[in-house]
């Protein structure tokens, strides 16, 4: 969930002084703008040339959305019915092989392009199967710019195709044949298999992260009951051999949400399943009511997550509020209720899953995050609303729960509104509202500014004593913030650090629709960087500072605003000369350069362990984690939302086998002072 970035104020400067010179240069040769400016890219070459316009970005989300451009394919066989088993690896060098059994990409001559259906497919945008409706009923893969962009953007690939009981060849770099379609052998079997390496020169990273790989396949065999992924990592092997873990589920989407819920209190036995078929759009949703304060719901079209929802997460609501506010009414049940039951009242403490199969979606843009389809709408809410008219029927006593759940969910929105628009109303007669302790920057361009929050009114004043006051701003924080995933959410107004955080950030929460959103537009820093000590209260108290941005701050983590400092644990010294350390690797290194090597050099070499920030003065704190040009901060990112949702719940939530249960995983590496 983390991405490490080494973040410069001088780099932000310099950018944003060639975008303004790059504009003005592009002005001034307009009127010589004629036939020779126009350029024509061939074949794959737009695809190098403007690679996030196909898969995103070039970053570790780009390089992984190659991994998902084709295992889609491998599932798309699956969806069609001739695809049971799916594998993984991740080889040495950090190149991925998928390999399916399939029915194999065709290799015969494509009549209209005169060769290999193969060629035309590793090499030709918009070109495969994906187009032709007898073939595939529904697709992911709905542009049909998946594994060609991914041949694109690779040094090498390679095809392997087994298919009539034959084996088929084909080699490329960076999208171009280096090899006819040979015939190398016979099989027994039939699928697909697709190695390949990613560019270097085009992407920033490439190392492939098992966690993410892991997740995603774990999401795919949720949604594809039936279906049987594997995962090796033959860079990591051991007695036994390489790392594996193979994903298989029979129990489709209800199983999806028993694991999301796995962290949390359930309020009703067992999870809600409707499903349904309407226009050839197939509809299956699995829903789940826990005891906590958060709305979980994650959508896919074809099998892709649709991080933005869209038409059928809407038909999804109406169904929900629709269904359960007749109960309500019917049953007497709001009649004491002094205010109206809004739609998120409903969904509080809601997990669920929609997935619907669309044979022709609509999305906005190649990477699928928001459905469009307007018919969609009205199925998923038929489908959803008349499985909830007969639980509801036929469960009294567990609808009664949801109610009383939903009805205590209002009261404390109304409580929370109050005690939000309090704290807002206090910032606007307060002449700008700033906190007290709030130690402001002078600049007022957000872009160049940055806010620390710093554990402690003592390490706050030693960073107000080391900072740059042009750029950097403090907001020194007392203590452990309260934990917001146990809190109802007018407690959360009224913890004075999270008022602090608010006023100090100039975000608020608004009325839109009847949904409360976050407004950001007046957010006066763009870098907003928890500083903690290096210690496990200093990563508790990050831990819930940053479950208090998920919770209730999600934009600014999904835009890259928020950073952790990254302090040293040691500094190694000798005489006048020393050398900070992040990690113990680190730490033996110094003492290797000092010493020498010579174990009669130890006793001139000092180390210090830092147990927090207060250890350091102005000066080393500056220099170490404040300084843009030598600090490293840790960049908070969230690349699969289901899995940060179920880690913070299972980290600050109620249930305490779970979090005992990763505990102990993950003990190993934890560096606890004795």
């Amino acid at each position: 969930m983390v991405y490490i970035a080494n973040s410069k104020k001088n780099d932000l400067e310099i950018l944003y002084l060639c975008s303004s010179f790059e504009h003005i240069k592009m002005a001034d040769n307009s009127k010589n703008y004629n036939a020779s400016n126009i350029t024509a890219l061939e074949g794959l070459e737009a695809v190098r040339m403007r690679p996030g316009m196909y898969i995103g970005s070039t970053d570790s989300k780009g390089l992984h959305h190659l991994v998902w451009e084709v295992v889609d394919n491998s599932i798309d066989e699956h969806l069609a019915g001739h695809c049971s088993a799916i594998t993984v690896k991740i080889l040495k060098g950090n190149s991925i092989s998928v390999t399916d059994d399939g029915r194999g990409i065709p290799t015969g001559m494509h009549e209209k392009l005169q060769k290999s259906a193969l060629e035309v497919v590793m090499t030709v945008l918009h070109a495969g199967g994906k187009f032709d409706k007898d073939t595939y009923k529904v697709s992911g893969g709905l542009h049909g710019v998946g594994v060609s962009c991914v041949n694109a953007l690779s040094s090498y690939v390679k095809a392997e195709i087994h298919r009539d009981g034959k084996v088929y060849v084909q080699e490329y770099s960076e999208g171009i044949p280096t090899s006819q379609v040979d015939e190398v052998g016979t099989t027994d079997r039939t699928g697909t298999t697709i190695t390949f390496t990613p560019d270097s020169s085009i992407f920033e990273e490439l190392e492939y992260k098992w966690d993410l790989l892991a997740n995603r396949l774990r999401e795919q065999s949720f949604l594809n009951k039936g279906l049987t992924l594997h995962l090796i990592d033959e860079r990591v092997i051991d007695e036994d051999g390489p790392r594996e873990e193979t994903f298989h589920s029979e129990g489709g989407l209800v199983e999806f949400v028993q694991y999301l819920d796995e962290t949390r209190t359930r309020l009703i036995d067992e999870p809600i399943h409707a499903s349904g078929k309407e226009e050839n759009v197939e509809v299956e949703v699995a829903l789940q009511y826990n005891t906590s304060y958060s709305e979980n719901i994650y959508s896919f079209v074809n099998n892709i997550s649709t991080r933005e929802g869209g038409t059928h997460v809407s038909g999804f609501k109406r169904a929900v509020n629709r269904i359960f506010t007749k109960y309500g009414e019917d049953n007497g049940m709001f009649s004491k209720l002094k205010f109206k039951i809004s739609g998120e009242d409903f969904r509080e403490g809601l997990t669920a899953i929609i997935s619907v199969k669309v044979p022709e979606p609509q999305f906005k843009g190649q990477t699928k995050g928001e459905l469009g389809n307007s018919e969609v709408t009205g199925i998923v809410s038929r489908a959803v609303g008349d499985v909830l008219i007969h639980y509801l029927e036929e469960n009294p006593k567990q609808a009664k729960k949801i109610v009383e759940k939903v009805i205590l969910a209002a009261t404390a929105r109304e409580a929370a509104r109050k005690a939000r628009d309090m704290v807002q109303r206090k910032s606007v007669l307060a002449g700008g509202g700033l906190p007290g302790k709030l130690a402001d920057c002078t600049s007022k361009d957000p872009v160049l500014s940055e806010i620390f929050l710093v554990e402690g009114d003592s390490a706050g004043g030693t960073a107000k004593q080391g900072r740059d006051r042009m750029f950097q701003a403090i907001l020194p924080l007392r203590g452990k913030i309260l934990n917001v995933e146990k809190a109802m959410e007018h407690k959360i107004y009224e913890n004075e650090e999270i008022k602090n955080m608010f006023t100090a950030l100039g975000v608020s929460i608004e009325e839109k629709e009847g949904e409360r959103v976050l407004n950001i537009d007046k957010l006066r820093y763009h870098k907003i960087v928890i500083m903690c000590d290096a210690d496990v209260d200093g990563s508790h108290i990050v831990t819930l500072i940053l479950t208090f941005f998920f919770r209730y701050m999600r934009p600014l983590v999904e835009q890259g605003f928020i950073y952790v400092a990254a302090p040293p644990l040691y500094q190694v010294r000798k005489g006048k000369q020393f050398i900070y350390c992040w990690n113990e690797e680190e730490r033996q290194q110094a003492i290797n350069t000092y010493s020498g090597g010579n174990p009669e050099n130890m006793g001139s070499i000092k180390i210090q362990r830092y147990k927090g920030l207060g250890e350091m003065n102005a000066e080393q704190l500056w220099e170490t984690t404040m300084d843009p040009e030598e600090r490293m901060l840790r960049q908070v990112n969230i690349d699969v939302p289901l899995d940060a949702d179920r880690t913070f719940s299972m980290l600050m939530g109620d249930e305490v086998p779970p979090r005992r249960k990763f505990i102990e995983e993950n003990a190993a590496y934890a560096n606890v002072d004795v």
